[in-house]
């Protein structure tokens, strides 16, 4: 008899993908002007990138987010479907 597990990662899947899809119509809603707030977003990560020298090699590392009220909304939105699932 098969069991309905919840697995962690198919939730990150889902969260992943509800931020992607919320931040491109978060894109699209700010040509429409009663839309705009959608697209209001903050930016935060490495404003430089770190550089490890190895001597042999280089290694750089840069992150960045831009979080946007879309895209929380569509990440609230695929937590929701992933429960209902």
């Amino acid at each position: 008899m098969a069991t309905k597990e919840k697995n962690i990662w198919i939730l990150l899947i889902f969260i992943l993908s509800g931020l992607v899809v919320g931040g491109l119509l978060g894109e699209l809603a700010a040509r429409v002007p009663w839309l705009w707030w959608l697209s209001y977003s903050q930016s935060f990560g490495l404003q430089s990138p770190v550089t490890l020298d190895l001597s042999i090699m280089q290694i750089t590392f840069a992150l960045m987010f831009k979080i946007s009220v879309s895209s929380i909304i569509g990440m609230v939105l695929a937590i929701f479907i992933y429960k209902k699932i």
